[in-house]
């Protein structure tokens, strides 16, 4: 699957590989919002090999699905049902036909190469490749002092309650096998859902792989993220998911070799 947009005269890397031929199918869920000068540095930035491309689109007033379709032609679109970045991506998740999912952001901040570093850590053996700005080898252009600092708070407090040890919790740039979906079983509407999604992995028991990622700026438009209030509700998913039993992944094929039960890593 050639995600190359012909008409984009943008120079951009050369895109990346999937690991193999006989990879797994690979789904990009990609939630926007008036996303449509952002689209083509994504889009040409995506791997060769990719099943399929989920664009979920939350009513945007601008060209972004149009856009969309001219780039890939394609693209499966989907209009989101309710509102949030966690509601799009639920929607995402439930229409992926792949056997893995990779979750990305629309706005040109994080870089579409590094999927085939999240896929491969998946056939390795892991159930769920997290990217992190913190690790070595990884990094931000985009984060300010006041936000690392509370990611930093949250992330200590993410791994004290849950027994993880993840270095990056508010981070949306995932991977994961779509067997993963129960144990996550997103039910959130805004920025906490990658909270809510790491924090439900480690419960789970699955065996997580940290994948250095860094973050550029922005290109276009701003962000709906208010650091404030959705730090609050990061805080209170922390808080409310101690009241919630634990959800089971789907059991892996017989003839996967995907390591389960190793925890947070």
């Amino acid at each position: 699957m050639d995600t190359h947009a012909s008409s984009t005269t943008l120079e951009e890397p050369p895109a990346a590989e999937l690991p193999s031929p006989t990879a797994p199918r690979v789904s990009v869920v990609i939630p926007t919002l008036n996303e449509a000068r952002n689209l083509p540095h994504v889009f040409a930035r995506l791997p060769e090999g990719l099943h399929e491309i989920i664009l979920v689109d939350g009513h945007s007033t601008d060209d972004t699905v149009t856009v969309a379709r001219e780039l890939f032609p394609d693209v499966r679109i989907l209009a989101q049902s309710g509102k949030g970045k966690g509601d799009a991506l639920a929607c995402g998740f439930q229409a992926a036909r792949g056997d893995i999912i990779v979750m990305i952001d629309a706005d040109g901040s994080q870089r579409p190469e590094e999927i085939p570093a999240y896929v491969e850590a998946l056939v390795q053996g892991a159930d769920f490749a997290k990217g992190s700005r913190f690790m070595a080898g990884g990094g931000s252009a985009d984060i300010t002092l006041f936000r690392k600092v509370g990611n930093r708070v949250l992330t200590g407090i993410a791994n004290t309650l849950y027994g993880s040890r993840y270095t990056d919790l508010c981070y949306g740039f995932n991977a994961f096998w779509t067997r993963c979906l129960p144990a996550m079983n997103v039910d959130c509407d805004g920025f906490e859902v990658e909270t809510l999604i790491n924090v439900r992995i480690a419960k789970a028991g699955l065996e997580v792989v940290e994948i250095p990622s860094f973050e550029d700026d922005r290109i276009h438009g701003e962000s709906n993220l208010n650091t404030v209030r959705d730090g609050w509700r990061v805080l209170k998913t922390l808080i409310r998911e101690r009241r919630v039993a634990p959800l089971q992944a789907a059991p892996a094929p017989a003839s996967a070799s995907v390591a389960t039960g190793g925890g947070a890593s």
